[in-house]
């Protein structure tokens, strides 16, 4: 089974994990979501990503997601590079 990783960008600095999941679990199953952190400072980064199983599913979770706001920022949802 293939997983899908999805880069979620112009994050609200306040915004959470589960607030992440919420929006994307509308679209099917989210294996996973982190939000970068500044390794020095600990500080949450305006980006992270989510994981999701289903190809179709992160696909609709995409383009349904993309430009939408959350938390009051307009996000930025791409399929990120595997390496």
């Amino acid at each position: 089974m293939t997983q899908v990783n999805i880069y979620v960008g112009n994050l609200n600095i306040g915004i959470t994990g589960d607030d992440i999941r919420e929006a994307f679990e509308k679209f099917g199953e989210v294996s996973s979501v982190s939000i970068v952190t500044d390794k020095e400072s600990g500080e949450l980064k305006e980006f992270g990503y989510v994981v999701m199983p289903n190809q179709n599913e992160a696909d609709n979770a995409i383009s349904s997601m993309n430009g939408k706001e959350l938390k009051g920022c307009k996000l930025d949802v791409k399929e990120a590079p595997v390496y």
